[in-house]
């Protein structure tokens, strides 16, 4: 009959050796490392017999155990005495230090890990929900609007909407200033002379002359080429009309049949008399 172990499961070769020192209740701090050897060298075994899969870490450890074996069984060095002093060659060197300060470390971190797992177990048999939006459960307050105000404000302030109310009622009436044609022939026959007696038709009209006030000097013009006051001419095709004022003595007066200036308008139409 085949008798099979099981063996537990260690996470590394420093696992396997806490396991074997708790096992035995040996002190860590002064392993016996003849005992522990034997044992660890005894799970190998085991392991090799089960067909398990060993890594190259549980060989290094074998190793490094049967080099510190091999250490503590080589007998010490002796001492050497000097006249005034001696020497020990072996100055209290222990090969298991090394390794006991590697358990000690891994220790540590292993109840670390063991109390963060114990933690995680009673994390999970707790239930947590979403918090949810309590915003409808509130009692909602209405604010008074005019809080703060006092009624010397509230006077104020409708006189100012009573001001705004005349204001936006009130009507403008805008007179515009007309010019008649007689005075426009005025103002031609100035500039002309202030010219030099000759000028362009095109200077006679600003930016900010309307419909009435071209059409007023458009009839201004006409009315004094009537009365031969002004001569208009061309120096070719398409160009700027040249307004020239001609000889005093060359004007003729106006006729009976000639319509007063004074009786047009801005339409070129004869007023009426009422």
């Amino acid at each position: 009959m085949k008798v099979q172990f099981k063996l537990e499961t260690f996470e590394g070769p420093l696992d396997l050796l806490l396991h074997l020192i708790d096992k035995s209740e040996i002190d860590i701090y002064n392993i016996p490392i003849n005992e522990i050897t034997d044992q660890y060298m005894e799970v190998l075994s085991g392991m090799q017999e089960l067909e398990l899969e060993l890594t190259s870490e549980f060989l290094v450890m074998a190793a490094t155990l049967l080099s510190i074996k091999s250490q503590m069984l080589l007998p010490k060095p002796p001492v050497i005495e000097f006249e005034d002093d001696y020497y020990d060659m072996d100055d209290g060197y222990d090969p298991r230090a090394e390794l006991v300060q590697k358990l000690i470390e891994y220790r540590k971190y292993k109840n670390i890990a063991e109390e963060l797992r114990e933690k995680e177990l009673a994390r999970s048999l707790i239930y947590t929900r979403e918090p949810e939006d309590l915003t409808p459960f509130i009692p909602q307050v209405i604010e008074n609007p005019v809080k703060g105000l006092h009624v010397a404000d509230l006077v104020f302030a409708f006189q100012r909407a009573l001001r705004k109310m005349r204001q936006r009622h009130a009507v403008a009436r805008i007179r515009r200033d007309e010019i008649s044609v007689k005075d426009r022939m005025v103002q031609i026959t100035d500039w002309l002379q202030d010219s030099g007696g000759r000028g362009l038709f095109s200077h006679l009209l600003d930016e900010g002359y309307d419909r009435e006030d071209v059409v007023v000097t458009f009839l201004a013009i006409l009315e004094l080429m009537k009365t031969k006051q002004i001569v208009c001419f061309q120096n070719g095709l398409f160009d700027d009309i040249v307004l020239e004022r001609r000889d005093p003595q060359e004007i003729v007066a106006p006729t009976a049949d000639d319509k007063n200036p004074e009786d047009l308008t801005a339409d070129g139409i004869e007023r009426e008399e009422s």
